[in-house]
């Protein structure tokens, strides 16, 4: 493109320039219609929300601490959502069997499985 072509909008456009436009919004007030916006801090002090994760390698002691949580939360009444079961992340490992590489080649899995579960707690403040 040459230096013609700067500042000019497509042949047989008929668009008026920027001035145009800059002077149409100072006549009209220069303000534009703006909606009443909710006010978020009103909210969040009307209610606290909590959110606790928790985690472990045995299942039968998180679901436990699952259930003392939620009965300590229900005792001062809040509301309580969950405890919501996230996928369990495996963590495998596989391992040759012999310390030098000699031999059959024969190897040893190792797993980790990591539980996951989460619990959200809705307080009025």
């Amino acid at each position: 493109f040459g230096s013609s072509h700067l500042g000019t909008r497509a042949r047989g456009s008929l668009q008026r320039p920027r001035e145009f436009h800059a002077d149409l919004h100072a006549q009209r007030g220069g303000a534009m219609a703006t909606k009443p916006i909710k006010s978020l801090e009103a909210d969040e002090q009307r209610l606290h929300r909590i959110r606790i994760t928790l985690t472990s390698r045995n299942v039968k002691s998180l679901e436990k601490v699952c259930a003392d949580l939620i009965a300590g939360a229900r005792e001062k009444e809040l509301q309580v959502a969950g405890p919501v079961r996230l996928p369990t992340r495996i963590l495998r490992l596989v391992v040759r069997k012999s310390p030098n590489g000699e031999g059959t080649n024969t190897y040893d899995r190792w797993e980790m499985r990591i539980h996951k579960r989460l619990i959200d707690l809705h307080s009025p403040s």
